[in-house]
C-alpha cells in the first residue's frame, strides 16, 4: 500500500513536472523588465530612476555635481526563459553639439527566471569635472541578449553643475 502510494506520488510529481515543461516551451524567449536605474553617490542619498518614464518629456530628469564618484544599480527581473548574455549599454554625449562623451558596454551575464529583481552595481564612476563639463548631456541606454534582442531602449537628459543645488 505504501509503495503505490509512493509511486502514485512520484508519477503526479513527474506529470506536473511535464506539463510545466510544456507551458513554458510554448514561450521559449525570455522576457526582461528593466525595473529601475539607481544613482549612488557618497554625498547624497540614491537617486532613483523608475522605468518606464515619460520619453516624451524633454527635461533634466537629475542633476550630479561636478567630479563625483558614482556608481549606478541596476534592477530587473527576468520571466518565461533564460536570458542569455544580457549587455547594459550606454551613450553619453554633450549637448549642444551631441559630442561624445562615453560609450559603454557591460556585460550583465546570463540569469533564470525568478519573482524577486536581480540587482547589478556596475563599476564606480566619476562624473566629468574639466573646464567644458558643466551643462546639458543626452543618454541613450540599451539591455540586449546574445540574440541582439533589445529588451528596453530608453533616451533622457541630465545636467551637471557646479555644486548640488
Amino acid at each position: 500500500m505504501i509503495l503505490l502510494i509512493f509511486l502514485f506520488y512520484f508519477n503526479k510529481n513527474n506529470l506536473i513536472d511535464c506539463v510545466s515543461f510544456l507551458t513554458n516551451a510554448e514561450n521559449p524567449d525570455p522576457k526582461v523588465t528593466i525595473q529601475s536605474l539607481t544613482i549612488i553617490t557618497s554625498d547624497r542619498p540614491g537617486l532613483v530612476i523608475p522605468i518606464p518614464f515619460d520619453p516624451n518629456v524633454r527635461s533634466y530628469e537629475f542633476t550630479l555635481k561636478k567630479g563625483i564618484q558614482y556608481q549606478l544599480k541596476l534592477s530587473f527581473t527576468v520571466s518565461n526563459n533564460i536570458v542569455s548574455g544580457l549587455r547594459y549599454m550606454n551613450t553619453v554625449r554633450k549637448i549642444p553639439g551631441f559630442i561624445l562623451v562615453e560609450s559603454t558596454t557591460v556585460m550583465l551575464g546570463t540569469f533564470s527566471p525568478q519573482n524577486e529583481p536581480y540587482t547589478y552595481k556596475l563599476e564606480e564612476d566619476t562624473t566629468p569635472s574639466g573646464l567644458f563639463s558643466l551643462g546639458e548631456y543626452f543618454v541613450e541606454i540599451k539591455f540586449v541578449d546574445d540574440d541582439n534582442k533589445c529588451y528596453l531602449e530608453i533616451e533622457y537628459d541630465f545636467q551637471i553643475t557646479q555644486d548640488w543645488s
